[in-house]
């Protein structure tokens, strides 16, 4: 997940360098939401790990 947000990152900054707008745009709302979902399936992975473990 967080490999997709990266290449739509790498794809808006090349976008923008090359002056499109609208497809730097999208791609950057694009890597955002992919970074958003996985940290929030980061956290619950880590809390769903910890509560798994009990306390020796």
């Amino acid at each position: 997940m967080l490999s997709w947000a990266l290449t739509f990152l790498v794809i808006a900054l090349i976008a923008a360098a090359l002056g499109f707008g609208g497809l730097a745009g999208a791609a950057t709302g694009i890597a955002k939401i992919l970074f958003f979902v996985f940290i929030v399936l980061f956290v619950i992975g880590l809390i769903a790990g910890g509560i798994r473990r009990p306390a020796a």
